[in-house]
């Protein structure tokens, strides 16, 4: 009888703990995009932090600080865009990471995350059904001091991720560069605004009507005005998605 109670109260308690986590996913603005391979979903996470899920595969962006990963998947393929710490955090890698995770990251980042395979701007990898291309994303004024920027040219990595013939880009830290804007055949855009370190609003939209992705979703937007963006893009075509990226702990 006590082992019975045992179990049962081990099962109990591990059913609690799995409601728990599907009440935490249920919570998150979960994005469904229909493509010739099957669905591709992407789940805001915190701030830089997202999760795609596609062909059984998971994929996060920039896992950090403190974004909250109880109850997701571990991940298959881990892409960080830059060193800084909310986009590169090593505790929060090693968290959703799992025997046989690889992780794609800029030069600047391998030297630290030492298990990381390099690709640099311009580069580009094919994994399981991905087509990965690393994209410049880097400072044209913004700066700590004059003559200094927050986010050189060649550092760091914005990325284009091409699965059943739909496109996914991912800015990064970035303003509203000529590599940004001369983008083709966008179908999702993840845009960066927050100053002092990326760019306003004003900005962002502005950068975004070049390059006229179908679906633009604002992220790393801490402090931002996004519905001036979603205002900015009025009339345009261009379907603007405001999400939650800065959910408040339970």
């Amino acid at each position: 009888m006590t082992i019975r109670l045992l179990i049962l109260g081990v099962i109990s308690a591990a059913t609690v703990v799995l409601g728990m986590c599907a009440q935490a996913q249920a919570a998150r603005p979960v994005q469904t995009f229909e493509t010739a391979a099957g669905p591709v979903k992407i789940t805001p996470i915190y701030h830089a932090s997202l999760m795609i899920e596609a062909g059984g595969k998971t994929i996060y962006v920039d896992p950090a600080k403190p974004a909250n990963f109880d109850g997701l998947p571990h991940a298959d393929l881990i892409l960080i865009t830059d060193i800084h710490g909310d986009h590169m955090d090593p505790n929060s890698i090693a968290a959703v990471s799992k025997s046989g995770t690889e992780i794609f990251a800029p030069p600047a980042v391998v030297a630290t995350v030492t298990t990381a395979s390099p690709i640099s701007n311009g580069e580009s990898k094919n994994w399981n059904g991905w087509n990965i291309e690393a994209i410049p994303m880097y400072n044209i004024k913004h700066g700590p001091a004059p003559g200094q920027l927050y986010h050189p040219k060649g550092r760091g990595n914005g990325y284009v991720l091409t699965y059943g013939g739909k496109r996914f880009y991912f800015s990064g830290d970035t303003e509203g560069i000529p590599e940004m804007r001369a983008l083709k055949d966008i179908d999702v855009a993840f845009i960066c605004m927050n100053l002092p370190y990326t760019m306003t609003p004003d900005e962002a939209a502005d950068a975004v009507k070049a390059f006229h992705p179908k679906i633009a979703i604002p992220y790393h937007y801490r402090g931002s005005d996004i519905s001036i963006f979603k205002k900015d893009l009025e009339g345009t075509g261009i379907e603007v998605r405001l999400l939650d990226w800065y959910p408040k702990a339970p």
